[in-house]
């Protein structure tokens, strides 16, 4: 249901991009939407699924853009290759971006997850702004100045597609065993210890593929922006997430798409208000939290988005349902 929904809105982009009410500034801007998206989801499934605190989901983001951009323009030069070399090419590199994210999410998630609160967060918002000034200090990627000439391989099919597998392999994760053991570290960690879940393996599970998704974001981000640099990944761009994710609702895929999605259009259509833009945003988003405090459809997700009919939160666990990754395998007796 949820592929059919998906193909239906992106066959209404393409209609009104036929009609000429889409231009190539709304496309851009639908873009950048799918990868707050994407980012959002990735987020809440290590803040609003397994009940952790990171505030620093920017640097994963952008470990994925240096990585895919470095690849296409300063290894390889593929912006002379033809089209049927250079897109396999470029969505070769997503998914290499995302791996070395996710490793580095891995490293970064072992030792630190066995803290939480206010520590994690603190340890969290140091690694990425670590990652950051790497960056910075690397001439090779351009330093300080940013890297410049990134080829534009990212379309609005390649974009929007990859958002609805993305968002589909999150929904199988939360609906896996994996996902419920960490929605019962959420829940009370001491009972779910007492079950048997693996606190460690299950924190740094859901860590390590959130920081994979948010690196192939980012390779999507760089070939959008066609230019990157440090300081588009400073922590308050972690801030940003955050806000998307709590303002949508913690605990809900449908929330990080709609408060994501939401919260992006809003920026631009208020843009022609200058420096009021961002008072206005500010109020909106206090009106939200004010009128609803668990976000805009917290705990609750769209009729497309369950599986087996089942709600996330306060329904039966879902043991039997589809795992969404073969290499995520559980051994006989253990949880």
């Amino acid at each position: 249901m949820f592929i059919i929904g998906a193909a239906f809105a992106y066959l209404l982009l393409v209609l009104l991009k036929r009609l000429r009410i889409l231009n190539s500034y709304h496309e851009q801007v639908i873009m950048l939407a799918c990868v707050n998206i994407i980012m959002t989801s990735s987020l809440n499934l290590v803040n609003g699924f397994t009940g952790q605190f990171s505030i620093g989901h920017a640097g994963f983001m952008a470990i994925g853009a240096y990585v895919s951009a470095t690849l296409t323009t300063l290894f390889f030069r593929t912006s002379s290759w033809p089209g049927f070399a250079s897109i396999p090419f470029f969505l070769t590199t997503l998914v290499v971006g995302g791996l070395v994210a996710g490793f580095v999410g891995f490293l970064i998630g072992l030792p630190s997850l066995n803290i939480k609160g206010d520590y994690l967060a603190i340890v969290t918002l140091g690694a990425g702004e670590i990652i950051r000034s790497i960056f910075n200090l690397i001439q090779y990627v351009g330093g300080a100045r940013g890297m410049i000439g990134i080829p534009r391989y990212s379309t609005v099919f390649i974009v929007f597609a990859i958002t609805v597998i993305i968002c589909l392999l999150i929904r199988n994760y939360v609906y896996s065993i994996h996902g419920r053991a960490s929605i019962a570290i959420r829940e009370n960690e001491v009972a779910a210890s007492a079950m048997g879940i693996n606190l460690t393996r299950y924190k740094t599970q859901a860590f390590v593929v959130a920081a994979f998704f948010a690196g192939i974001a980012g390779g999507l981000f760089a070939h959008i922006t066609m230019f990157i640099q440090p300081e588009q990944f400073k922590y308050t761009k972690s801030i940003d997430y955050l806000v998307f994710m709590y303002a949508g609702g913690t605990g809900s895929i449908s929330g990080s798409i709609l408060g994501a999605g939401i919260l992006t259009v809003l920026q631009e259509v208020l843009r022609f208000l200058d420096d009021w833009r961002m008072v206005i945003y500010a109020l909106a988003l206090i009106i939200i939290m004010l009128r609803r405090q668990n976000g805009i459809y917290g705990g609750k997700e769209f009729p497309i988005l369950r599986m087996n009919n089942y709600l996330i939160n306060g329904d039966p666990p879902l043991f039997h349902a589809k795992r969404p990754f073969k290499f995520l395998k559980i051994r006989k007796g253990e949880s």
